[in-house]
Parts: structure tokens; C-alpha cells; sequence
């Protein structure tokens, strides 16, 4: 099954891509490229799906092991190399996941998978990047 989207131009470095499934969005360059700031540069929305792409993981293990989740946050930040193509080569993930009586085992379980077998957006960057991630658990009352 093939994934398709399309990217058309605006103006400057402004384009509006459709995906697929038929939804769009709006990308924009930077300044120094002959963008205006309008909208989340293409590595944005790479680092964006990726944390998508774990998060809609996890949601979905934890909800299957019946845990009271309440909210889940992931947290990105990238580091890029300086030469191009300037590919990340550092990307540390944030888990922040609120709820009652969490399972703490569950949860680093389900990071861990998604981390090395259901992300496959983590996998295609961790072929650049060393990818470290961190959980932070929160209890509602």
C-alpha cells in the first residue's frame, strides 16, 4: 500500500501539502531561504510526525492494557548536523503521561515498542540519529 501526498506552491517558500487521506497543511521557509514564518518548516514536520507516530502507539498499547490514561504529551527536541543535508543525528523524546494508578511498567513497555518495532517514522530517523526518550508519569486524583 502506497503513501502518497502532494506538495504545491504559494509563494516564496510557502506550500500547501495534501496527504493521502486528503488533509492538508501548510509548510513555510525560514527567512534565510526566502520564507515569511507562516507556517512549520519541512524538518518541523518531520520531528512532528514523528512524535505522532509514537504517540498514537502508546495511546493505543496503554488503552489496550486498560490503563487509566488521562493525557499524553511527547515532548520532541532535535539536534541537526552542520553540513548538509543537515539530517538529525540527536532527537531526545519526552513522554509525559497522566492518569490513575499508572503502571509504570506498562508505560516503559509501551515506549519500548513503539521505540524499536511500531514507529516506523523512528525507525527511518534513527537510521541518522541517536534517539534517547524520558517518562515522566503524573497522577490525577
Amino acid at each position: 500500500m502506497a503513501t502518497t501526498a502532494r506538495i504545491t506552491w504559494v509563494q516564496d517558500a510557502l506550500f500547501t501539502a495534501e496527504s493521502g487521506s486528503g488533509h492538508t497543511i501548510t509548510m513555510d521557509g525560514s527567512p534565510d531561504v526566502g520564507g515569511r514564518n507562516l507556517a512549520a518548516r519541512p524538518m518541523e514536520m518531520v520531528l512532528i510526525g514523528m512524535g505522532g507516530c509514537t504517540a498514537i502507539d502508546v495511546a493505543s498499547m496503554l488503552r489496550k492494557q486498560r490503563q487509566d490514561v488521562r493525557d499524553i504529551i511527547v515532548e520532541l527536541e532535535a539536534e541537526r548536523a552542520e553540513d548538509h543535508p543537515k539530517v538529525f543525528n540527536k532527537v531526545k523524546l519526552v513522554y509525559r503521561v497522566r492518569g490513575k494508578k499508572l503502571n509504570r511498567a506498562l508505560v516503559e513497555r509501551a515506549v519500548a515498542l513503539s521505540d524499536e518495532k511500531y514507529c516506523s517514522a523512528t525507525a527511518m530517523i534513527r537510521k541518522s540519529a541517536d534517539v534517547t526518550h524520558e517518562i515522566v508519569l503524573e497522577e490525577v486524583a
